[in-house]
């Protein structure tokens, strides 16, 4: 059998794409260039620019400040990586629990559908000052006191609000028939929901997972309302002794660093979930 080759028309298609795509990105990485060297030149000839400089890029107190906020970034990372499996598992079992219609089981679909209500409906800021002020108030036994173990917990029950909604319109996605051939194959409902809904639900709504786990990210600096030494508590801490207010840049920087990549990822996972749907 012949080894296949390519037509000289389709080599010179190729090329003539090749080059297209060259020329594209060359033209947009030279405007783009020209863009941020104008807008540069304009900012920095601007009046007010000099205190812009000294209140938001002083590079002195760039430096002082950044170890500090570093190492309570760190803690922002930490509060993120144990509360995102966390929101995870509560989100999947409260949308596995929307979707119950034994008549039987309708007051955990009642109670399901009033934990999503609820915590939608509640500030995230709110929800950390109740978890973190309101529960070492009751002074009840058992109840954590660490300041960073009650932010997870507070983030865990909002976020798991909104996971909840993402995972349950993933299921509800799978069309009635993927359910009936199932079914009729002898399958009972929990394997059904395992083996056949579920892996399908999980990869239509790693997108908008990923969306909520980016607003999460920055959510985390919500915690120091209630006092752990994160990056922004850290951040405060410098710019209410010095009066300026470059060590909230500082932060800033850690957050967006760590932002961008996940959201570029998103981007990514969407754009191939359309060629594959052909979009």
């Amino acid at each position: 059998m012949s080894e296949w080759v390519k037509s000289e028309r389709q080599v010179k298609r190729e090329q003539v794409r090749r080059s297209y795509a060259r020329r594209s990105t060359s033209i947009a990485t030279a405007s783009t260039i020209v863009f941020i060297v104008l807008l540069a030149w304009l900012v920095t000839r601007s009046p007010g620019w000099p205190r812009v400089q000294a209140t938001f890029f002083d590079g002195g107190q760039f430096a002082e400040a950044l170890p500090d906020v570093l190492k309570g970034f760190l803690l922002n990372i930490k509060i993120f990586l144990i509360a995102e499996p966390l929101i995870l598992i509560v989100g999947l079992l409260v949308a596995l629990a929307r979707g119950i219609r034994t008549p039987a089981f309708f007051p955990i679909r009642a109670l399901a559908t009033l934990y999503t209500d609820v915590f939608r409906g509640v500030p995230t800021i709110l929800v950390i000052y109740l978890i973190g002020f309101g529960l070492p108030a009751l002074r009840l036994q058992g109840i954590p006191t660490d300041l960073a173990t009650l932010g997870i917990i507070a983030l865990t029950l909002s976020y798991g609000a909104y996971v909840a909604e993402v995972f349950r319109s993933g299921i509800e996605s799978v069309h009635p028939s993927q359910v009936a051939a199932a079914r009729s194959l002898g399958l009972s409902h929990v394997k059904t929901m395992r083996f056949v809904v579920l892996p399908q639900a999980t990869r239509r709504v790693v997108p908008p997972l990923l969306n909520d786990f980016v607003s999460l990210q920055k959510d985390t600096a919500l915690v120091a309302t209630i006092g752990p030494l994160e990056a922004l508590r850290q951040a405060q801490i410098h710019a209410a002794s010095t009066f300026n207010y470059t060590p909230y840049l500082a932060a800033a920087l850690l957050f967006i660093l760590l932002t961008i990549p996940m959201a570029r990822f998103t981007d990514h996972l969407a754009a191939r979930t359309r060629r594959r749907r052909g979009a």
